[in-house]
């Protein structure tokens, strides 16, 4: 699990304390959206939709700006998606975890002749720590905000943690010890926490887990929706099939599924067998 695929797991488990921190205001009506877009795929892995009172918060984390298609288009898109399905307002917030190479601009805009997008970027090495560090489900990510003495700064995010309640202190150091990864010595981490190798501890591949097993869950079924709505209801065979596919080939069929026939009859399963037979399955539906 990637540590954008993590940040995206605490944002779920705690929307109302993430939408109150990126919005700067309390916010207590916040639920997580389960949503599809439309029929083209989109990557689940970093990005949250949340429901707010009369508004929809989009957020992201990115620990690299590059990306394909670029940042402010994608962004662009989201709120176009967003916008057709919900006629409500959004806010796009994009959280940097960590400084981009020397060179590389932030954009917060996407501008073509008359058309222009603008959306916020965090960047989580300028925030105060100390609402992350008074805060138990912001507080893995307190390792990576401002501070002029890293040390001394994970030092204190150690005393938050062993200030937790028994129940809670196992989870919030595991995730805080992954991402505190990112920017600090290995060596030095697991001195603080007085804890064994991360990638050895039964928390950290639960947390792996989890979120594997949830991104690919999403994935497939919302590559199976899709399928429907592009070529009609699926014979069992096939779904069958499909269900045996690796994250990887579902991606890939996502991406393919966008030239297929738009017609619900059963030539377009030919369209289907084509596909699986660039994997040599030689899958054939009657």
């Amino acid at each position: 699990m990637s540590f954008d695929n993590l940040c995206k797991l605490l944002s779920e488990k705690h929307p109302a304390t993430f939408a109150s921190w990126v919005l700067g205001t309390p916010q207590t009506s916040v639920k997580v959206l389960k949503t599809e877009l439309s029929i083209e795929p989109i990557r689940a892995d970093y990005v949250t939709f949340l429901q707010l009172e009369g508004r929809i918060l989009h957020l992201e984390f990115q620990t690299k700006l590059e990306s394909t298609p670029p940042l402010p288009l994608r962004m662009l898109d989201y709120w176009v998606r967003l916008y057709r399905l919900y006629r409500l307002p959004i806010t796009q917030v994009v959280v940097l975890l960590l400084p981009p190479a020397p060179g590389i601009v932030i954009e917060t805009v996407f501008c073509v002749e008359t058309t222009r997008h603008e959306y916020r970027v965090i960047r989580l090495w300028e925030e105060n720590p100390e609402p992350f560090l008074n805060d138990p489900a912001l507080l893995p990510l307190a390792p990576l905000t401002a501070t002029t003495q890293p040390q001394a700064l994970l030092q204190q995010v150690v005393v938050k943690v062993n200030q937790l309640e028994p129940r809670q202190r196992p989870e919030i150091s595991a995730y805080t010890q992954i991402l505190a990864g990112l920017k600090y010595n290995q060596d030095l981490i697991r001195q603080l926490f007085r804890e064994g190798m991360m990638r050895e501890s039964v928390i950290y591949q639960e947390i792996l887990a989890e979120g594997e097993q949830r991104g690919e869950q999403r994935e497939r079924a919302l590559i199976l929706r899709q399928l429907t709505r592009r070529v009609g209801e699926l014979p069992q065979e096939m779904l069958d099939r499909i269900e045996t596919l690796s994250l990887e080939q579902l991606e890939n069929l996502g991406e393919a599924l966008l030239d297929f026939q738009a017609m619900p009859t059963a030539v377009n399963y030919a369209d289907l067998e084509t596909w699986f037979g660039t994997l040599d399955v030689g899958v054939k539906i009657t």
